[in-house]
């Protein structure tokens, strides 16, 4: 299908008034050359140890493995630039006419690069880490402490990756942890994460667009079950998308975000 094909089908000029909730996953930050989770790039982080490695169990359990495993994926986050997707997306929604929430997977800076300003980031994010301690001024369910404020310390512990070299919590001095929703974790853990926020937009959205995720598991998972449920319009763009289709209201586009999305929104 086409962009032109799409404002057709879906008459989207009509649902810009409407209440716009865009779910973003991997797929988006590929372009800018961060591995997806379950996709079939070379790089694809599910394809390896994450169900092992990416859990506040294992940090428990070997805490400079976690460490060394968390920045050797995504280290290479910090240095990545936002792609055409990411800047469609600032476009859709400095243009779109009703309420507009962005909610990402990704834990990435990306969107936030480009300019996103309605956005939350369910699964948290790389420029952040906070004490493992909960109830911690600087841990959760409220606290935060930037990575720029201890990368020079991180960079002294991939030095020489010892438990005395992993940084510490300035108040409390328990270990720093990422700021991320690990496997065995809860959006309600913290605050950060917005879940709040993203339950009570589910109660008046009227279009759905998910753009580069799997909906296979968590936020998103529940999103798409939603949508069914209440015959919300659904819009999928993901070139790798594979779900048995058959509701009408449903829109299918086997496309790279970073490819469709500039034309989409250019034809608004």
């Amino acid at each position: 299908m086409t962009p032109e094909e799409l404002i057709e089908y879906t008459r989207v000029n009509e649902l810009q008034k409407k209440n716009l909730l865009v779910v973003t996953g991997a797929g988006v930050s590929l372009a800018s050359g961060i591995p997806t989770f379950r996709g079939t790039d070379p790089g694809a982080v599910w394809s390896n140890d994450v169900l092992e490695k990416g859990t506040l169990a294992y940090f428990h359990r070997s805490p400079v493995d976690s460490w060394l495993w968390y920045l050797e994926k995504f280290g290479a986050h910090t240095t990545a630039k936002p792609n055409d997707a990411h800047y469609s997306l600032v476009m859709l929604e400095k243009m779109w006419q009703g309420d507009f929430l962005l909610m990402t997977q990704n834990v990435d800076t990306l969107h936030e690069q480009a300019g996103s300003q309605k956005l939350m980031k369910v699964h948290g994010s790389i420029d952040k880490v906070r004490c493992s301690r909960r109830g911690c001024p600087n841990a959760a369910p409220n606290g935060t402490i930037s990575f720029s404020s201890v990368e020079q310390s991180l960079m002294h512990f991939v030095a020489g990756p010892t438990m005395k070299s992993i940084p510490r919590c300035s108040i409390c001095h328990k270990l720093l942890r990422p700021h991320v929703l690990w496997f065995d974790e809860y959006y309600a853990d913290h605050a950060d994460y917005q879940y709040d926020r993203l339950t009570k937009f589910l109660k008046k959205f009227d279009v759905v667009m998910f753009i580069g995720t799997s909906i296979a598991v968590g936020a998103p998972e529940n999103v798409f079950n939603v949508a069914k449920m209440d015959r919300k319009r659904i819009i999928i763009i993901d070139p790798a998308f594979k779900p048995a289709l058959t509701d009408i209201l449903m829109v299918d586009i086997k496309d790279r975000a970073e490819s469709f999305l500039p034309a989409f929104v250019s034809k608004l």
